[in-house]
């Protein structure tokens, strides 16, 4: 995604996002494992509305899993799953967000 961005100058700059709204929620779910809907949509910028449906698309894709806890939904990447795209077919989550994941568990583990 390409945009332009007003620079604190008032010029117009070049600013281009890495991954895409999926790719940024599965992201922050790896690094933020206890996260709630509403956490997602502040810290993406996005309505809940619309994280509920990059939600509803990745676990239709396997890449997200959904459990309830007490009132709550919880996500969990599913590090296992495979990269659905030709280009980078034969990877798995795991080679992108695996350090990421395991580095919020163990935060999680030493804080519980």
């Amino acid at each position: 995604m390409l945009s332009l961005v007003e620079s604190t100058r008032g010029c117009l700059i070049r600013s281009f996002y890495l991954v895409s709204s999926h790719g940024a929620v599965l992201f922050y779910v790896a690094a933020h494992p206890r996260c709630t809907i509403g956490e997602l949509a502040d810290e993406l910028a996005l309505t809940k509305r619309t994280v509920w449906g990059l939600i509803g698309d990745l676990r239709g894709a396997r890449m997200l899993r959904v459990y309830r806890d007490g009132r709550r939904h919880r996500y969990e990447v599913n590090l296992d799953a495979p990269f659905l795209h030709p280009c980078i077919n034969g990877y798995t989550l795991r080679a992108v967000l695996g350090q990421i994941s395991a580095l919020a568990q163990a935060r999680a583990t030493a804080s519980s």
